[in-house]
């Protein structure tokens, strides 16, 4: 059975090679940008394939601002500074993440609690994160507090694990009314969205990533999202030192951060946004290929985007029967120069994370014996 799917991936890849999980997918504008940012000597963080990338991204998404980022993380980081997170606070998210979800939470320093999944997205459950308040919280003078460990509730990240949008609206509801504020950790999902509006619009603060092995790519790199044009304004500012603009004189009048996005990385993303939709299509393709080579399987199930969204279907994901048929596909097909990855291990599990407070993470447990990454990238 294995073997079939070896030379399945094979076939829709039209290569005998090493398969990667996911690559880079460079056939447009990029050398031709690159080679126009290096002539203007303008390579760092100033140019204008930065003002063009954050313009194209904001009109694409729907936002109101973009603020690029060096990357992800930062990003992130970037948002728990703007909603007020401070040190020691208490922030809601998924153990079933990339590991940059945690920390940057860390990085306030606050405390991440992690919360189950549900079943038909592998992201933050709504439903987890109502019932986790109602045991645990309570709300005073506007602010939600941790019965048990008396530190404040700030923020709530949901991550759009591999593309799949989580259920917005009913986490939206929820964070209201705890007065909890919602950052969307999108760095998966550019491409992806929720009845139709693009995830990363619907907290205060939204987080795309661009690492190599994302839809696009601009080497490295992130991008804030926000629907508050004054708050991306104030994001802008204090991701470039916080400096006060002026012709000579170097003034700041904040504790700022060196999160900027250089130029040169710049210029591939506006190249990779120029054939993002070809991109997106090809993808889409592929997932629905997998889908009907897993329709009769009964021991693999391909997993599907949710009713109310549309996935970028960033990484395909497919489901084995338990622990022991997840480590088999995982060798087998390893071995045969198909690279596969299970999930990430669950962010509880890590040291530095054993005593956080978590639920029983029920779903969270049951994928992580089961999921396992097959190959996703662009087909040639």
């Amino acid at each position: 059975m294995y073997n079939e799917f070896v030379q399945f991936v094979r076939t829709i890849y039209n290569s005998s090679d090493f398969i990667p999980l996911h690559a880079p997918y460079f056939a447009g504008n990029e050398k031709k940008y690159l080679e126009e940012c290096i002539d203007t000597t303008f390579v760092s963080s100033v140019g204008e394939f930065v003002d063009r990338f954050e313009e194209i991204t904001k009109s694409y998404t729907g936002s109101t601002k973009a603020v690029v980022c060096v990357n992800g993380t930062n990003a992130l980081h970037m948002a728990m500074e703007l909603v007020g997170v401070k040190r020691d606070d208490e922030i809601l998210t998924q153990a079933l993440t990339f590991i940059a979800t945690a920390n940057a939470i860390s990085y306030i320093p606050a405390h991440p609690v992690f919360l189950d999944v549900d079943k038909d997205t592998m992201g933050l459950s709504p439903v987890a994160v109502e019932n986790w308040l109602k045991e645990n919280a309570e709300i005073r003078h506007g602010e939600t507090f941790n019965k048990k460990t008396g530190r404040r509730i700030k923020a709530c990240i949901p991550m759009h694990t591999f593309g799949f949008p989580v259920h917005l609206d009913e986490l939206v509801a929820v964070c209201e009314k705890y007065h909890i504020e919602l950052i969307e950790d999108a760095a998966e999902s550019l491409g992806s969205f929720y009845r139709g509006r693009h995830t990363g619009t619907f907290g205060k603060v939204g987080v795309l990533s661009y690492n190599g092995n994302k839809t696009i790519t601009t080497g490295g790199g992130g991008m804030l999202l926000f629907q508050d044009e004054k708050l991306g304004t104030y994001a802008k500012h204090l991701t470039t030192q916080a400096k006060v603009p002026h012709r000579w004189e170097f003034v700041h009048d904040h504790i700022g951060y060196n999160y900027r996005m250089p130029n040169i990385n710049a210029a591939l993303g506006c190249a990779q946004m120029e054939n993002l939709g070809m991109i997106l299509e090809n993808k889409r393709k592929t997932a629905q290929m997998y889908k009907e080579y897993f329709r009769d399987n009964e021991s693999i199930k391909f997993f599907e985007e949710p009713k109310t969204s549309k996935s970028n279907y960033w990484l395909n994901v497919v489901l084995l029967s338990d622990k022991n048929a997840q480590t088999a596909f995982l060798e087998y097909t390893n071995d045969h120069n198909v690279m596969t990855r299970p999930i990430w291990e669950l962010m509880n599990r890590l040291e530095m994370f054993r005593n956080c407070q978590t639920d029983d993470l029920t779903n969270t447990k049951w994928f992580a014996d089961r999921v396992v990454n097959i190959p996703s990238g662009v087909r040639v």
